[in-house]
């Protein structure tokens, strides 16, 4: 069955010059789908359309139909055939329109590739990623804009990543594939058009420990995926106030990297968490409850956070913009920790 799900507008890519996030993304397919014969790449329009936000444009072509695979409008059914492959031995990566459209798959996500190896005991190991964007920014309101991944970080058997940088775009996902376990990944879909240059040879990064983006000695703004270039430039405009904000970007989800995000704490004695999704009962809370519970007596000033408005995610650009972490907030926020007003 041919798939008719419209793709949600994606721009040209490499239209900026440079490689692109989306770019990046591809190449790191390409590369998996090279190097391993058991790899390879099922969703919703990754075929002939070459993909919702063009991700997998021409590897239908290159790789042909048994590794490029389109599959029916039914989450659950190919996630579900994306665990039987990973449980026969072969490196399914499945893709997911948006996080949205991921609760449909949320039975064979929990139940199946996240308990299956715990409950036999380790004999059956599910090596599965799946890729999903996620996140708001493009007008596309209430049914394909959500920032959902921190509800998977409360699932124990996932590994979540958010690659934020076209480094990580290019190199998370061979390291994914390498994992027992599964992984999920979540692309913002603000920044498919991101684009850069990357390094001669980049590839295989670690999908273990936060970076530090950008060093500070004043308060530490803890972000991930499509908040961390919001967050980079309210850490410029707070330096030409006086104001040294140290960016961390968390890159993992679950787990998180507790030992670099005090380390980070315990320099600057101040912490603003940014965060896309809502805020009741959000990775947002779990980060600063652990930074609550680590280093409680470094800091100066409670923890603050930046998150979504409790809302849908409204159509109109103004609306969805007020919706959202804008730098602005993030620049507020700071300065309320600093100057003791939090």
């Amino acid at each position: 069955m041919t798939t008719t799900r419209t793709a949600p507008g994606a721009p040209a890519a490499g239209a900026n010059g440079g490689i692109t996030y989306r770019e990046a993304m591809r190449a790191a397919l390409r590369e998996a789908l090279a190097k391993d014969e058991r790899v390879f790449l099922m969703g919703e329009d990754v075929g002939r359309y070459g993909g919702c936000f063009a991700v997998s444009l021409g590897l239908l072509e290159e790789f042909g139909p048994e590794r490029i695979r389109d599959t029916p409008l039914s989450e659950s059914a190919f996630v579900g055939a994306g665990i039987g492959a990973a449980l026969a031995g072969m490196r399914p990566i499945v893709e997911i329109m948006t996080v949205n459209f991921s609760l449909l798959a949320l039975d064979q996500i929990l139940n199946n590739a996240a308990t299956l190896s715990h409950m036999s005991g380790g004999q059956f190991g599910v090596p599965l990623v799946i890729r999903m964007t996620t996140g708001a920014g493009r007008q596309l309101a209430a049914q394909h804009s959500h920032s959902l991944e921190g509800w998977y970080t409360h699932i124990p058997g996932l590994r979540i990543v958010a690659p934020a940088t076209l480094e990580d775009a290019r190199g998370m996902l061979w390291t994914a594939l390498a994992d027992p376990d599964p992984v999920l990944i979540f692309e913002h879909g603000s920044l498919y058009t991101l684009s850069g240059e990357l390094p001669p040879g980049a590839g295989a990064v670690d999908i273990d420990r936060a970076a530090v983006r950008r060093p500070g000695s004043d308060v530490s703004l803890i972000t991930y995926g499509g908040t961390l270039h919001k967050t980079l430039e309210a850490a410029g405009r707070l330096a030409s106030e006086g104001v040294e904000a140290e960016v961390l970007d968390l890159r993992s989800l679950r787990p998180l990297d507790d030992a670099t995000i005090m380390d980070s704490v315990r320099r600057t004695h101040r912490a603003v968490v940014v965060d896309e999704a809502w805020r009741s009962g959000s990775l947002s809370a779990e980060i600063s409850a652990r930074v609550t519970e680590q280093v409680f007596y470094e800091l100066d000033a409670p923890v603050a956070r930046v998150c979504g408005v409790e809302i849908p995610i409204p159509y109109p650009r103004h609306l969805e913009e007020a919706a959202v972490p804008q730098p602005d907030d993030v620049v507020a926020a700071a300065h309320r920790v600093v100057s003791g007003d939090a």
